[in-house]
């Protein structure tokens, strides 16, 4: 060590390979790095992981999924499960034979499972079943049981169903490329997000990282880089937001070619973090694009419109578009992306 240079913390050796840690390695670690042949993240910010010997977790995956599902699948699948109780309740009535219910002939049904699936669905929402009523030891037993069952179905449905409703989410749309355009005289990598709810969200932070194939030493490794970004976050967030990496000397992106990250296999994660003003609590999202997620010599296209009141207004089905450019425009490296790197 030099004399009178501040000391530096040394960079522990990773648990698995006794190797030094990647500081940048967001957690993955050197070996998982090593080893994955897909992508990290998948473009709904998903892990691409899997965890063995933690058992089946069948309640708590019920639980995840029914929280993360669209709200079209989620209300098809409850109602499917309460039609579901209610005919297997239905059979089974119809399986004691015609004594088993009574006080039927006057709703005007000839189908005897209609006529037991009227009598469960009164007993499992705890409505009534008007004149039909159960006859004999067995009959009442089911009715007890589906008295109980019934409740506590539509208490669970319920339950998920608020917390749906309570759960605090940022709806973020990214766009379904990232571009590499020009870029104050030289060129940038881009890309944009809109939040797509009604709600409004605050206090923006976005870190990108660029996962990259590198020799080093002979060996090809798999190492991790935090860009520098144009701007990391932002205040308010009513429109739109288009990120951007200058790419020059000093970037780890620095000569790429659409070649090179091929090569490199160079996947980019993303992750944002926000203040959701309806709850008051922070939320995140996550995304990533792969080298074949890159586009090049583009530059994103006008998002704005116009608006009768003069309102400032964008187009979100324009989040995608693009403007093409010559070829060769950014496809090769800038004059700036080889000018040394100022200390």
């Amino acid at each position: 060590m030099t004399a009178g240079a501040p000391p530096t913390d040394p960079v522990p050796p990773d648990a698995d390979t006794g190797d030094p840690v990647d500081r940048e390695d967001l957690g993955f670690g050197r070996v998982v790095a090593e080893q994955v042949r897909g992508r990290f993240l998948a473009r709904d910010g998903a892990p691409n992981t899997r965890k063995f010997g933690m058992g089946t977790q069948r309640l708590e995956r019920f639980y995840q999924r029914a929280l993360m599902a669209p709200w079209q699948t989620f209300l098809g699948w409850s109602l499917a499960a309460m039609l579901l109780v209610n005919g297997a309740f239905a059979l089974a009535y119809s399986a004691l034979g015609a004594g088993a219910l009574r006080g039927q002939d006057v709703l005007g049904l000839d189908d005897p499972f209609l006529r037991a699936f009227a009598f469960s669905v009164g007993i499992f929402t705890t409505t009534g079943t008007g004149p039909m009523y159960a006859y004999g030891p067995t009959a009442h037993w089911l009715v007890v049981f589906e008295s109980l069952a019934g409740p506590f179905v539509l208490v669970a449905i319920t339950g998920l169903l608020i917390a749906r409703l309570t759960r605090p989410r940022m709806r973020l749309r990214f766009s379904e490329s990232a571009v590499i355009a020009p870029y104050r005289g030289g060129r940038g990598l881009m890309f944009r997000i809109v939040n797509v709810q009604p709600g409004e969200v605050s206090d923006v932070q976005v870190r990108v990282s660029v996962a990259l194939y590198e020799d080093v030493n002979g060996r090809r490794e798999r190492h991790f880089h935090q860009l520098e970004l144009e701007r990391k976050s932002v205040e308010f967030f009513p429109l739109h937001w288009t990120v951007v990496h200058p790419i020059t000397a000093a970037s780890p992106l620095r000569g790429l070619t659409p070649e090179s990250m091929h090569a490199a296999r160079a996947e980019l994660l993303v992750m944002v973090h926000a203040h959701e003003e309806t709850f008051s609590t922070r939320v995140t999202a996550r995304t990533s694009y792969q080298w074949d997620e890159l586009r090049w010599d583009v530059k994103f296209a006008d998002i704005f419109v116009n608006t009768a009141d003069g309102v400032i207004a964008i187009d979100v089905e324009r989040l995608d578009r693009t403007d093409r450019l010559p070829d060769g425009t950014t496809s090769t490296p800038a004059a700036r992306e080889l000018e040394p790197v100022k200390r």
